[in-house]
């Protein structure tokens, strides 16, 4: 291989703020790396707002990241209720009925990578 051919970046930037925004049950969402067919998780930046509905994943693993919260805010999890602040971090398994209660912005690293298809809303909750 001579010095013209380029060879592929091993690494990826993304600013979250040029990402588009997309409608998710918690609020909106701005999705990186879904593009990226050799890394196996997407990262999300969403605003979580009041009204998010309880909803679960059959294959997906979400860890959330709080980067800041309004006072009061809380995370709903199988039922429970959880008060959150930033710098908190929570795993949430597949299967598990999640939703945030409050307005909060969180980094949430998806495993495997953010399928459409596996966001299943939770019968019989409603927003709060």
């Amino acid at each position: 291989m001579d010095g013209s051919q380029s060879k592929p970046a091993r690494y990826h930037v993304v600013d979250f703020d040029q990402l588009p925004g997309v409608p998710c049950p918690c609020g909106v969402s701005h999705r990186a790396f879904l593009d990226l067919a050799d890394y196996p998780a997407s990262i999300h930046r969403t605003e979580i707002t009041p009204g998010a509905k309880a909803h679960y994943h059959r294959r997906l693993t979400e860890t959330y990241y709080i980067l800041q919260c309004e006072p009061g805010a809380q995370i709903e999890l199988d039922g429970q209720t959880f008060p959150v602040r930033p710098g908190m971090c929570i795993v949430i398994r597949p299967g598990c009925v999640h939703r945030g209660l409050g307005r909060m912005t969180i980094l949430n690293f998806v495993l495997p990578k953010f399928d459409p298809t596996d966001e299943i809303p939770a019968e019989g909750q409603s927003g709060g």
